[in-house]
């Protein structure tokens, strides 16, 4: 009996590594093991669990907030704001890639999207840099690693997930994500820097006559425009939460209701723009909460098989320090984000670790924070970077996957050294949440 359970998740893990849809694998798997192991009250204990989840009000901030950051995509205001940012770091030597990182910082406290942010980066900013004398490599790097960022800097629909799962409120998370998602696009700046010195070659700066006709009042307009707009959104929807104005799911509402507002504002609102977001922002929730549906079933089974039991008797009776536990969790996450996604790896490993990080007396605000830095790895990692595959679908066709590959490197070892450096200095993270006051 005690092997069951890890029969149970290696029967899970094969399905998985073998490309079988996720949501029905989790799903049918965990339906075949539940009613071999529990008979037919196992029609009796899942929809009850699979109600809870879904009746979770938390969870309501994920459509909302897939929607705003979809209607910011389809109105065009990505696109200005991604022109007006490469014009006003032009001069510099690498100039434009710092435009796509501060973008890519943005548009992720806005969207949250990866999806959305490298494609639309990919398609308005990957051709100039190009024509500017970028490396492929360099290009590429920069707009697969601030695509992501959205995952770190809230509203993250990752920390919304992982607050539900870790039962740890989704408000602290955003704010405990502020600093280490900081930290993180100044890490980002400070290797264009560097890159600039190394190898100016591959991030030249701008030609001055196309930085001439971006002077005076033109230049002041097109800032305002394009960048104040979207800035006081963001300020908006986090000040709301950060203030205990708003709950992050009544923040979310704010956002969408934002986002649609500023693009009816520019003109750009028709019936066929809103039928495309809605439909999108239905796709994208539909399979989220497929996956989660699945996992829940899985969670239900693997925890009456008393799997989390027999694991959490495991390590302890190893007699392992609680450092060495979090080490090993963070390389496991960090190997599994090489194949499966960041929802899967929510919703199935985290909920078999969390009452053991809890046993251990860690802070579990503290351990989101570095889950989600680990899990942004795994939009980065080949072979199923799915930042690599958004990209290279927009990307032209001098752009091969190797370059691609090589680019992301840099940041995802960037990556790692901000989650050890939030792994020593906890502080970074329950700094601002204790001086906010946050529960």
């Amino acid at each position: 009996m005690e092997y069951l359970p890890i029969l149970f998740f290696v029967v899970v893990l094969i399905c998985l590594l073998m490309g079988f849809p996720v949501a029905f694998t989790l799903g049918g798997v965990s339906f075949i093991f539940g009613v071999l192991t529990f008979g037919l009250n196992f029609f009796n204990l899942l929809p009850l669990r699979i109600w809870g989840i879904m009746s979770n009000y938390v969870l309501l901030a994920v459509p909302l907030f897939i929607f705003m950051g979809v209607m910011l995509e389809k109105s065009g205001i990505a696109e200005e704001l991604l022109e007006t940012m490469a014009l006003l770091f032009g001069k510099m030597k690498g100039g434009l890639a710092i435009s796509v990182l501060i973008v890519g910082a943005m548009l992720g406290a806005s969207t949250g999207i990866v999806g959305a942010t490298v494609v639309t980066m990919g398609v308005i900013s990957l051709p100039v840099m190009l024509k500017r004398g970028y490396h492929p490599r360099a290009a590429s790097g920069i707009i697969m690693a601030s695509g992501t960022l959205g995952q770190i800097i809230p509203p993250s629909i990752m920390l919304v997930l992982l607050g539900s799962v870790l039962n740890v409120p989704v408000g602290n998370l955003f704010i405990g994500a502020v600093i280490p998602g900081t930290l993180l696009v100044f890490l980002y700046f400070v290797w264009i820097i560097v890159l600039s010195f190394i190898r100016p070659k591959s991030v030249p700066a701008m030609p001055e006559i196309e930085l001439d006709k971006f002077v005076g009042v033109e230049k002041v307009k097109r800032i305002f425009t394009a960048f104040i707009p979207p800035f006081f959104l963001v300020i908006a929807v986090l000040g709301s939460i950060f203030a205990g104005i708003a709950s992050p799911t009544e923040a979310a509402a704010l956002g969408a209701f934002g986002a649609a507002l500023l693009t009816i504002i520019r003109k750009r609102f028709t019936l066929n723009m809103i039928k495309s977001v809605m439909l999108k922002t239905t796709s994208i929730t539909s399979m989220a909460f497929m996956i989660l549906v699945g996992a829940t079933a899985f969670s239900l089974v693997f925890r009456g098989m008393h799997g989390d039991t027999y694991l959490s008797n495991w390590i302890l009776s190893s007699n392992l320090e609680p450092h060495h536990f979090l080490a090993i969790v963070m390389i496991v996450i960090f190997i599994l984000g090489f194949f499966i996604d960041f929802i899967e790896i929510t919703f199935i490993l985290v909920p078999i670790v969390a009452p053991i990080f809890i046993h251990l007396n860690m802070n579990l605000l503290w351990i989101g924070i570095l889950i989600a830095m680990n899990l942004q790895t795994s939009f980065l990692t080949p072979p199923f970077g799915f930042a690599i595959f958004y990209l290279k679908g927009v990307a032209p066709k001098e752009v091969s996957t190797s370059y691609l590959y090589r680019g992301v490197i840099p940041y995802v070892v960037i990556q790692l050294i901000a989650l050890f450096i939030l792994t020593v200095w906890p502080d970074i993270v329950l700094w601002l949440p204790r001086v906010i006051g946050a529960n």
